[in-house]
């Protein structure tokens, strides 16, 4: 990569740290404070779940708008939102309000994530595509490591007080990318191509759209491994506290564990599969190892035991996503922006029932979300498999 590449990309690795860090402070301490105000597993589901759906329905638009106004200014008022989210969710102990702000975060999230890894696509070759997108996901990864042990750390002085501290890592965030982001001349081109495009096609068509694209599988895929990953993700932390009577600070401590493990693989590991055996073989591999994962979670007894399965799931995921991103990336040159919105739509749809139907599941029986994140990563396996073996007949006919 050259200079100027590797000082964009540094960027927005700072960026994306900042955003996530300050959403993974809340983690260790959200099980602690629904209990305070006296919510379990269904509100926790409806947490994610709300986030999720907000998320969804306006990443149809925010992809458009990355590509018709440019991927910096998406990438602030993405940041803005998740700014504001906190703030609200910091001010109040109503839960109706507390359910606005997912719903102002997860339209920030919207904008964000698809901004950011069409930045990423903008200024890379296909060939570096694999490395820029798991560096950014490394610093996604680290948020997640930073953010909750910070958050265990400050649930000492009060509940409340780390979601203040949230919200005001997060406005760093706006303040560096408003003066130190700048807006990428591949993007600026590609806006100038795409207006009239943008201006002549409805949302309905798009999604519509979305259905005939080349990367249509890879989206489904993002979407059935979402539900399985958000069963599991979303009431990992009440099945610590209920089984095992884990603290804030235990919970802090296994998410960062495994946060490290995440970083370590996205910059060391993912290109060097990737390059190697390329994104398919690498995807179909590692949700074979997520749903072990998953099953093995069923029989994990004590905390320790639970948490190397924690290690197993978190590094397979990590792997995981930025495959994804590269390879529906790869497949839509000179879209990205509605491509990766679009990606970020279909994450969103599992990202809302995973959490929905885990809380309720929770609520009657705990290992219930185990195995349905076990038998949603067996279906995604097997849909991966066979449109890998439609993609290999399909090349050897055209040969």
């Amino acid at each position: 990569m050259t200079a100027d590449q590797r000082k964009k990309i540094i960027i927005l690795m700072i960026n994306m740290f900042i955003a996530i860090a300050s959403f993974g402070i809340v983690i260790p301490i959200l099980p602690s404070y629904l209990e305070s105000i006296n919510q379990g597993g269904k509100a926790a589901g409806m947490m994610i779940a709300i986030f999720a759906a907000a998320q969804f329905l306006f990443s149809p638009i925010s992809g458009k708008w990355t590509d018709q106004y440019g991927r910096r200014i998406m990438i602030i008022y993405g940041l803005l939102g998740l700014t504001i989210s906190m703030f609200v969710f910091y001010a109040t102990d109503s839960l109706p309000i507390l359910y606005l702000s997912r719903i102002i975060g997860g339209i920030g999230a919207a904008m964000l994530v698809p901004a950011i890894f069409a930045y990423i696509a903008d200024i890379t070759t296909l060939e570096q595509r694999a490395k820029g997108t798991s560096l950014v996901s490394a610093a996604m990864s680290l948020g997640i490591v930073v953010g909750p042990g910070i958050g265990g750390f400050l649930a000492d002085y009060g509940l409340k007080l780390p979601f203040l501290v949230s919200a005001l890592v997060s406005l760093a965030a706006v303040l560096f990318s408003a003066a130190l982001l700048k807006e990428n001349d591949a993007a600026i081109q590609l806006r100038a191509a795409n207006v009239k495009q943008e201006k002549e096609e409805s949302m309905a068509k798009k999604i519509v759209r979305s259905t005939k694209m080349p990367y249509f599988i890879p989206l489904i895929l993002t979407l059935v491994m979402s539900l399985g990953l958000l069963a599991y993700e979303s009431i990992v932390g009440l099945y610590l506290d209920n089984q095992f009577d884990s603290t804030a600070r235990d919970i802090a401590f296994m998410i960062t564990a495994t946060g490290v493990v995440s970083v370590i693989v996205q910059l060391f590991v993912v290109d060097r599969l990737v390059t190697r055996f390329g994104e398919v073989p690498v995807l179909i591999s590692f949700l074979g190892v997520t749903a072990i994962g998953f099953l093995l979670s069923l029989f994990a007894g004590s905390y320790a035991m639970f948490f190397m399965v924690s290690l197993i799931i978190f590094m397979a995921t990590s792997i995981l996503r930025p495959v994804l991103n590269t390879l529906i990336s790869k497949m839509a040159e000179g879209e990205v922006g509605f491509a990766m919105g679009m990606n970020n739509a279909y994450m969103s749809i599992g990202n809302i029932i995973g959490p929905l139907v885990a809380g309720a599941l929770y609520d009657i029986n705990i290992l219930s979300p185990f195995v349905l994140g076990f038998v949603m990563l067996l279906v995604t396996m097997v849909i991966a498999i066979n449109w890998h073996q439609r993609q290999s007949t399909n090349k050897t006919i055209a040969l």
